[in-house]
């Protein structure tokens, strides 16, 4: 398929858009790096294990419930993308071993259910999309790259946007596509959030080394045009500021959500470009 890539989405995007755009004028201040607690302290092949099983699980935590699903993992609790990161480590711990293709692309209901058993009343959403998705890796892995994401990531030769490829072409998952005013546009969020762990895990270097990092954009999730809004980075029109106020559902795929993640990508490759 013939995609426009995240970066070339978001540009012809914000060039077309009706209900939002950015503001240039916005100050902004990047102040610190925080270092995290649950992701890997280690730089070995375990480490690319660990990126490729949560950026395959990184996805829909949030419930219209007013409990979360929340993770305990040694006396400290945690919800969204740490609840999983938490249930993966804890995972680790106890066993099975969630890192290992053989043993997930094989695993029961029951096993996940127990790796992601919640410490509120909330169970995981979408469990049995992640559990397809975790099968359908695993047998992927065993059949094309001899069990390990790592020869996965060595089939790119040091290439993120070949990397970007492969986990679209291999893993269906990762395929992150919108189609907008006659043009396939692409986003593949999850599949740059996997490239761009590699590449702080590793600090750019060793298995995280890529020679085209550059390509790589800011992620278009839900929760980051929320704070670009709120800072005046980006600005909704009236129309799309009444609707978010009213609580209106937008819709997956629609052109209203399309221009919001295109301005995110946008807004985020701009503010790097003034930091440079």
């Amino acid at each position: 398929m013939e995609y426009l890539s995240p970066l070339s989405s978001s540009l012809y995007i914000m060039q077309n858009a009706e209900h939002i755009c950015e503001n240039s004028d916005c100050p902004f201040n990047l102040n610190c790096w925080a270092n995290q607690e649950l992701t890997p302290s280690a730089t070995d092949e375990r480490s690319i294990e660990w990126i490729f099983v949560t950026s395959l699980l990184n996805f829909s935590f949030w419930s219209n419930s007013l409990v979360n699903f929340e993770v305990l993992f040694r006396n400290k609790t945690y919800t969204g993308y740490w609840a999983l990161c938490a249930a993966i480590n804890r995972a680790l711990d106890e066993g099975p071993d969630i890192l290992n293709p053989k043993v997930y692309q094989s695993m029961t209901v029951e096993q996940l259910r127990h790796i992601f058993r919640s410490h509120t009343a909330e169970s995981i959403p979408l469990f049995d999309e992640r559990l397809n998705t975790l099968k359908d890796a695993g047998k992927t892995l065993l059949e094309h790259f001899n069990g390990s994401f790592k020869n996965a990531l060595f089939s790119c030769d040091n290439s993120a946007a070949k990397l970007l490829k492969l986990l679209c072409d291999y893993f269906p998952s990762f395929r992150d596509y919108a189609l907008y005013k006659g043009k396939q546009v692409s986003f593949l969020k999850r599949a740059q959030i996997l490239v761009g762990d590699m590449w702080l895990c590793f600090e750019g270097k060793g298995f995280g080394f890529f020679y085209d990092i550059e390509q790589i954009t800011a992620f278009a999730d839900y929760r980051v045009p929320q704070v670009l809004n709120y800072f005046g980075v980006i600005e909704y029109s009236k129309d799309l500021t009444t609707r978010i106020l009213n609580g209106e559902e937008i819709a997956n795929g629609s052109e209203l959500e399309v221009e919001i993640r295109a301005a995110t990508i946008s807004a985020v490759h701009c503010i790097c470009l003034s930091l440079r």
